[in-house]
């Protein structure tokens, strides 16, 4: 009859920090061939959408601290990757937009990303993204406590 163990926080840790360390090295490797870090790698996959995000949004979603983020689309915009506009909803705000340049860029960045990311059946991929998404919840619950 098969036990049941106890939840085991730092084993899951374990793993996770296992996963994202091998994933980032696997994305620097061929970001850093298309000249692109893994920083700016998930600015351009934000803005990618084409609806333009201000700076709170971005720095949020690429897990950058607001300094660091201004300096890394500074660098953007001096690459004509990115553009910077008012918000027309908030005139105090400032929305980025990738170029047309950026989105060329962004596609052939892309493309190798996927290329060189390991196969995975869809419904793995999408259960796996479903049982990380309901951890990150958790976790976000409980240190609102």
């Amino acid at each position: 009859m098969p036990s049941t163990s106890p939840r085991r926080p730092h084993d899951l840790m374990q793993i996770l920090t296992r996963v994202e360390r091998l994933a980032a090295r696997r994305l620097q490797a061929v970001l850093e061939e298309e000249g692109c870090s893994l920083d700016a790698w998930r600015v351009l996959a934000l803005l990618s959408d084409g609806a333009g995000h201000h700076m709170t949004a971005i720095a949020e979603a690429a897990f950058l601290p607001p300094p660091t983020l201004t300096k890394l689309v500074d660098q953007l915009v001096d690459q004509n990757h990115v553009h910077r506009r008012v918000d027309p909803l908030d005139r105090r705000r400032i929305l980025a937009y990738l170029t047309p340049r950026g989105q060329d860029h962004w596609r052939r960045v892309d493309r190798a990303v996927r290329t060189a990311w390991p196969a995975e059946g869809e419904s793995d991929g999408e259960l796996l993204r479903a049982l990380l998404g309901r951890l990150a919840d958790a976790l976000d619950d409980s240190s609102r406590v």
